[in-house]
C-alpha cells in the first residue's frame, strides 16, 4: 500500500507543477477549486487501477468518490470558464501581486499546500480501495454510501436552486434564502462533508485496521469547509456585498447543519 500510495503522490505533484505552470500563462488561479473535485477522483482511479483484485467493495469507493468528483470539476470548471477569477483568490493573492511575487506564492500557497490538504482528504478513499482488493462489500458501509447520497443530494440540488436563482434578472442583488438555503447558508459545503464523511465510514467497513487513515480527511476538510477556506471566506465577501440583506438571513439561518429557520 506505501508504494501505491506514494505512487500517488507523485502523480499529484506532477500534475500541481503543471497546473502551475498553466496559472502563470493564463494568470489565473481560481480554476484549482475545480482541479480539488477532479484530483480526488483521479487519486481514487490511480489506487483502483493499481490492484491486483478488484472486488465489489473497491469499486464502491471508486464509484463514491468519482462520481463526486467528476460532477464537482464539471460544475466549478463551467463557472471558472463563465466568471473567470474568483475574488476570494484575488483578495487572498493580491498583497503577493502588488510585491512582485504573484507567481511563487501561488506555487506554494495554492498549488503545493492545496496538494496536500487533497492527498489528506481524499485518503479514506485512496486507502479503503488499497486495502478493499478483491473483498466483497460489508453490510456496515452501507451506512457510509446513505451518508455518501444525502451529501451528493444536497450538492446537487444546491448548487441547482443556486444557479436558477442567479439567472433570474429580478434576483439580481438578492440573497438566496429559498429552497436548501432556507434551511442552511451552505448546503453545497455540508453536501462535501456529508460525502467524505460516508467515504470515510465505508473505507472504515471495508478496512478497519485503516482507522487512522479515514478518519482524519474528514475531520479536517469539515474544519476547512466551515472555519477556513469554506464557508468563512464565502460569508465575508457575503457580508461585503449584500451588508444587512445578509445579516438577517444569517440571525434566522443554521450556519452549516440544516435546521428549521428561526422566526423573524
Amino acid at each position: 500500500m506505501t508504494q501505491a500510495l506514494l505512487t500517488n503522490a507523485a502523480l499529484l505533484l506532477g500534475a500541481a507543477i503543471i497546473f502551475w505552470l498553466i496559472s502563470l500563462a493564463i494568470n489565473k488561479v481560481s480554476f484549482v477549486d475545480s482541479i480539488w473535485g477532479g484530483a480526488m477522483a483521479a487519486l481514487a482511479l490511480t489506487s483502483f487501477l493499481q490492484l491486483g483484485e478488484r472486488g465489489a467493495a473497491a469499486w464502491t469507493l471508486l464509484l463514491m468518490a468519482g462520481l463526486w468528483g467528476v460532477r464537482l470539476f464539471w460544475h466549478l470548471f463551467r463557472r471558472f470558464l463563465k466568471h473567470g477569477e474568483d475574488k476570494r483568490y484575488e483578495r487572498m493573492l493580491g498583497d503577493a501581486r502588488a510585491q512582485g511575487r504573484w507567481g511563487i506564492t501561488v506555487l506554494w500557497k495554492v498549488w503545493l499546500l492545496q496538494s496536500v490538504l487533497l492527498f489528506t482528504v481524499s485518503s479514506p478513499a485512496q486507502v479503503g480501495i488499497l486495502a478493499a482488493g478483491g473483498q466483497a462489500l460489508p453490510s456496515f458501509a452501507y451506512a457510509g454510501i446513505a451518508l455518501w447520497a444525502v451529501g451528493m443530494v444536497f450538492e446537487v440540488v444546491g448548487d441547482w436552486q443556486l444557479a436558477r436563482f442567479k439567472a433570474d434578472p429580478a434576483n439580481r442583488g438578492k440573497v438566496m434564502t429559498s429552497g436548501l438555503w432556507r434551511y442552511t447558508r451552505h448546503p453545497n459545503y455540508f453536501g462535501d462533508a456529508c460525502v467524505w464523511w460516508g467515504i470515510g465510514l465505508a473505507a472504515m467497513a471495508i478496512a478497519p485496521g485503516t482507522l487512522i487513515w479515514t478518519v482524519p480527511g474528514p475531520v479536517f476538510l469539515t474544519f476547512t469547509l466551515v472555519k477556513w477556506s469554506g464557508a468563512a471566506l464565502t460569508e465575508k465577501g457575503m457580508r461585503e456585498k449584500y451588508g444587512e440583506e445578509f445579516a438577517r438571513y444569517v440571525e434566522r439561518t443554521s450556519s452549516f447543519i440544516p435546521m428549521p429557520p428561526k422566526a423573524g
